[in-house]
């Protein structure tokens, strides 16, 4: 706590003790209304006195004690949700020195319940808050509340539940339109011309808001619109916070997400004083940990007239801050250090180790000195390679590199790259520069001095290029996958690991004599570490193959492959292969036998999985398990069902991995229902839905619900989050958003369920008949087999009768 803030409590309770009147500047009361038979929202309206603030229930730490609701919770209800609040005012406090948000006059709050016992008639709480004027705080106060549920109000639209069917389907989660992330905006102003639209997105509890950058296969990344206004010159583009960075569940893989609080900000000049308001858009996907929603657009206006000072200027993206999380930077820094210790033994580099300190020790007129040089030089090799990567990182940008990580033409590109490194590693060929720069850096290196020794650090390596370059090529491919300064810091974990025996043997001179001869087992390793770089190439490959769809390069074939790159490897330790650089082997020593057994037994398990097994130890390599020839195991192994469809109709496709036919428009599969005479089953599904993913790979691979998918009903799966646009000028409008054109096929879907079915959650599956009615009551996410089959069994026989 700083001096102010401990000055601002000494007085609070100063103010205590001086004035004797007892202060109640807000008043509570409660009210309650009714959704339907089970569900009430229980209302606590806070009426505040003028110049008092009542603060929000999310206070930054070392802020006001926040607003809190608590209920005495009985086995005759559940809470639904978080408590909801006003959308209030923030501001930044200048007592608690932060941006906090408060309430004035007055504030309502919200806490939806769904009650198990219809004799519920009262629900006990309390609020605890803190409330303050522009010179004094009272302690936390808190008060009682009682809401009669006999006294609710009925809620426009509410309608009466209909009896629940006796299978129990459905769960809470049905006939519920889901909006965990809410939207609010304010202006920020730089000077009279500039000013900054601040859009905050308030995040429930358990879901994600995802970044603007994000890879491909992932998530739909938030995005922002303005449309162009004469008058308005949008500088820039919109800058996020820093947020989190981690695996994601639903994707398995690395991405950038919000939680809780979230504020993007976008930088604006204006050449036209008499601009009231901007208007904008928002496009976001918000995904729990089983669970995404569709793609949601929401309408932004933000009002200059109503502004606050700017706390910050915003920068081009250029100049944004590092989204890089200090884990990821580790993780590469200890990657490129380790690599550096095994570039140390390759027979460019490690032969050097004895000869250079000898050098420094010989040349130095006393043994500090000789210290001190190896230490300098040894600084000087890590100078020149983080130089190298912020030379990388200065021309690609510092999130330009993760852009191109993930683009399809840069992962066939470091394919390439990857390839020709571990050719060389095998003997084919040496990547060397050019002489002429080794002779340059030899002539400045005899100037002595510290030019001299940095100059000897350089002739190193370039000399030893042909050996580190594989290597430093691959850290900085790596690297380019976490993007930011990522390959300064793994030029900085490289460089340290080759730097630092020097450094050490010069002070200890007598641990040279403990150094292994060099011998042919130096190209051993770099012959090892070709294997190694080949094998790893095609996990690029697959990459690019994952994301065009073109299935080059399946499963099978990427597991074919490794065991060929394996199992040579073993029989290369083993000295039944000699490759170009490799000396006579009489016999082979015990650790590449004991080596040779790893690799073995390594290509011994990856075997299996030609035939289905999920390979758990290298799971993130190779392409997923329904991305393969044989989704069901070679020979059927995995006992699914095979195709027995021979004519597929137009519009149709089969189902992998299940071949049920299905339809992706809805009036095609319809017209097709009624040719056949088949009831309908609408999937409203997602390409980001793992749930949905769970129900085809677990429920719907049951035989006795195949049977029913394939043979008595016919499927129209609608992906709620398809990014397939509408040809030009034929989008249709929106329901939702009156006077909006949609924007592509998944929007379209996701308003038809959300309309019609009245709810925006996936999976959820609808049966109807011809005339587009429902057979049964749908269900959403039903992981039990039998249940399903049951209700699939009703709806079916229903669409008979």
């Amino acid at each position: 706590m700083n001096i102010k803030k401990l000055l601002f409590f000494c007085l609070l309770a100063f103010s205590f003790n001086l004035f004797s009147q007892v202060f109640d500047p807000v008043k509570w009361e409660t009210k309650t209304e009714k959704i339907s038979d089970t569900e009430y929202n229980l209302i606590a309206i806070a009426t505040i006195d003028s110049g008092w603030h009542l603060y929000s229930q999310n206070v930054p730490e070392n802020g006001p004690i926040p607003t809190g609701f608590s209920f005495t919770r009985t086995k005759n209800f559940e809470l639904v949700g978080d408590t909801s609040e006003d959308e209030g005012v923030t501001v930044d406090d200048p007592v608690f020195e932060m941006r906090i948000k408060f309430f004035g006059d007055k504030a309502v709050f919200k806490q939806r319940i769904k009650v198990l016992n219809n004799e519920l008639s009262l629900v006990e709480g309390e609020v605890e808050f803190m409330v303050c004027d522009d010179e004094k705080c009272l302690p936390p106060t808190y008060v009682d509340l009682k809401f009669n549920l006999n006294e609710a109000e009925a809620v426009e639209g509410a309608k009466s539940e209909s009896a629940p069917l006796s299978l129990g389907f459905g769960g809470e989660e049905q006939n519920k339109i889901l909006e965990p992330v809410k939207w609010s905006t304010s202006v920020e102003k730089i000077n009279a011309t500039e000013f900054v639209l601040v859009s905050t997105a308030t995040v429930d509890k358990g879901w994600k808001l995802y970044s603007q950058n994000v890879a491909d296969g992932g998530p739909i990344p938030t995005s922002f619109e303005y449309p162009s206004k004469e008058g308005v010159e949008f500088i820039g583009t919109t800058i996020e916070e820093d947020g989190k960075e981690s695996m994601d569940k639903v994707f398995e893989m690395k991405i950038k997400y919000f939680k809780e609080k979230t504020e993007f900000r976008q930088k604006v000049k204006l050449t036209n004083k008499d601009i009231t308001s901007i208007t904008g858009e928002v496009g976001f996907m918000a995904c729990d940990d089983e669970r995404c929603l569709a793609p949601t657009y929401v309408d932004l206006e933000y009002d200059l007239t109503n502004t606050v000072a700017a706390t910050s200027d915003v920068k081009d993206t250029a100049d944004s801050e590092e989204d890089e999380s200090s884990e990821g930077l580790w993780s590469i820094f200890i990657i490129a250090f380790f690599s550096g210790f095994v570039a140390l033994l390759t027979p460019c580099v490690f032969p050097m180790i004895p000869m250079t300190v000898s050098f420094f020790i010989k040349q130095s007129q006393s043994k500090a000195k000789g210290i001190r040089n190896a230490i300098i030089y040894g600084l000087s090799i890590i100078i020149i390679y983080v130089l190298l990567g912020t030379i990388i990182t200065a021309i690609f940008g510092a999130d330009a590199l993760n852009a191109l990580a993930t683009n399809v033409w840069f992962n066939l590109i470091f394919f390439l790259l990857l390839v020709v490194f571990a050719i060389s590693f095998l003997g084919a060929f040496e990547i060397v520069l050019p002489n002429s720069w080794a002779n340059k850096a030899d002539r400045q290196a005899d100037r002595g001095g510290l030019v001299g020794i940095f100059f000897m650090a350089l002739a190193l390596a370039i000399v030893s290029f042909s050996c580190t370059g594989p290597i430093v090529g691959t850290i900085l491919v790596e690297a380019a996958s976490k993007g930011g300064i990522a390959p300064v810091i793994g030029m900085l974990g490289f460089s340290t690991a080759i730097a630092l025996p020097f450094a050490l043997f010069a002070a200890f001179p007598g641990w040279l004599n403990t150094l292994p001869k060099s011998g042919g087992w130096l190209n051993t390793v770099k012959v090892v570490l070709g294997f190694l770089e080949l094998a790893l190439a095609f996990k690029f490959l697959s990459q690019a193959d994952l994301v065009l769809q073109y299935h080059f390069l399946e499963r099978e074939v990427f597991i074919a492959i490794w065991i060929a790159v394996f199992g040579t490897l073993s029989l290369y330790l083993f000295g039944k292969i000699q490759l170009p650089h490799d000396s006579p082997l009489k016999h082979i020593s015990v650790g590449r036998l004991l080596f040779g057994l790893l690799t073995l037994t390594f290509t011994i398990y990856m075997i299996p999985g030609l035939w289905g097994a999920p390979l758990k130890i290298i799971s993130a390599f190779p392409p997923p398990l329904d991305y393969s020839e044989s989704p069901y195991g070679v020979g059927n192994s995995k006992g699914g069902a095979v195709a027995s469809i021979t004519d597929i109709p137009e519009g149709a496709h089969l189902l992998a991995p299940h071949d049920i036919l299905a339809f992706n428009d809805y009036e095609t599969g319809l017209a097709y229902a009624k040719k056949v005479g088949k009831p309908v089953m609408l999937d409203f599904t997602g390409w980001a839905c793992v749930n949905c993913r769970k129900m085809e790979q677990n429920v719907w691979v049951d035989p006795s619900v195949l049977a029913r998918l394939k043979n008595d009903i016919v499927l129209i799966s609608l992906y709620v989050d398809e990014q397939i646009d509408f040809p030009e000028g034929e989008a249709p409008d929106s329901k939702l958003r009156p006077g909006k054109k949609l924007k592509n096929k998944g929007q379209m879907w996701s308003e038809f369920q959300t309309i019609k079915y009245k709810t925006n959650t996936q999976p959820y599956y609808v049966l109807i008949d011809h005339n587009e009615e429902t057979l049964i009551e749908p269900v959403a996410y039903t992981p039990d087999i039998e249940e399903y089959d049951a209700w699939l069994k009703e709806g079916i026989e229903s669409f008979k009768d």
